[in-house]
């Protein structure tokens, strides 16, 4: 779900007192600061049941707000604010995204400043990683690699395809692969998402002599929400993924109805379109 179309709950101006500052004396004595958070949720449910579980409790939020910055020290408001945006994230089910801001009054500077804050916005993103394998035990070597995705903490996997036996693509004399598909909740950033996919990858002793050659493990991003990325380290929707029918059909399987925001058509269309070429 978009973050422009979900619902806003405001906690403004929460006064809490934490140790955070590069000076010793603001870790060691403390000081006031204060918070603003919007908090993006479905409050449709709640309000048609007045049932409060099916929405987020802004006093236990709030709760949390006080007691995560009272016993955490940190000397950057930018790393309260990052890290207190993440524990709050993980800790409440139906928090989707979540605008904060941390206000730190009459900073230290030596000079008459009434306020200085970081504001940030963070949440959950949506993403699809293609799975792939044609060396050693393949489907072990994908399942480790769905262990430890799943491992990492800002990560969630939703959803797992069938795997499918497939014939090598651009290297042809190779052994035949095993392809599959993840849709993933992340925190991580499309970058970070990267870095972490590619650790997995080294982990699984992965080498990288051939393109498109032999491996034992390939973690591939092929959609991060819709999101459209170009650079030298990241090409995201993946640039072949609508000519590789081991991409699209176990794509098809989790999410028929995604659109590439690039081409403009469904997973299911581009499926049926490459499947008619063949």
């Amino acid at each position: 779900m978009e973050k422009e179309s979900l619902d806003k709950i405001h906690i403004k101006n929460l006064e809490v007192f934490g140790n955070h500052g590069v000076f010793p004396e603001e870790n060691k004595l403390g000081q006031k600061f204060l918070v603003n958070a919007v908090l993006y949720t479905s409050t449709r449910e709640a309000g048609k049941t007045d049932d409060l579980t099916k929405s987020i409790h802004y006093g236990e939020v709030s709760h949390f707000i006080t007691k995560y910055m009272m016993e955490h020290t940190f000397q950057l408001i930018e790393s309260v604010a990052e890290q207190l945006a993440e524990a709050l994230l993980l800790q409440f089910e139906h928090l989707k995204w979540i605008d904060l801001e941390i206000q730190k009054p009459w900073a230290p500077i030596g000079l008459p400043l009434e306020s200085v804050s970081v504001e940030i916005s963070r949440g959950w993103h949506e993403a699809f990683i293609a799975t792939g394998s044609n060396l050693g035990d393949r489907g072990e070597y994908i399942r480790k690699g769905i262990e430890a995705l799943a491992a990492c903490k800002e990560c969630v996997v939703e959803k797992e395809s069938q795997l499918i036996v497939t014939e090598p693509y651009g290297v042809t004399d190779q052994p035949e692969f095993l392809n599959g598909m993840l849709q993933v909740r992340t925190l991580l950033s499309p970058v970070e998402l990267l870095h972490k996919l590619n650790e997995i990858e080294a982990a699984a002793h992965r080498k990288r002599k051939i393109h498109w050659g032999p491996r034992t493990l390939d973690l591939d991003i092929i959609f991060y929400d819709n999101q459209i990325i170009d650079t030298p380290q990241l090409t995201v929707p993946h640039v072949d993924m609508q000519n590789r029918q081991f991409v699209l059909k176990p794509l098809a399987e989790l999410a028929p109805w995604y659109r590439h925001p690039i081409l403009g058509k469904t997973v299911k269309e581009l499926l049926i379109s490459l499947e008619n070429e063949n």
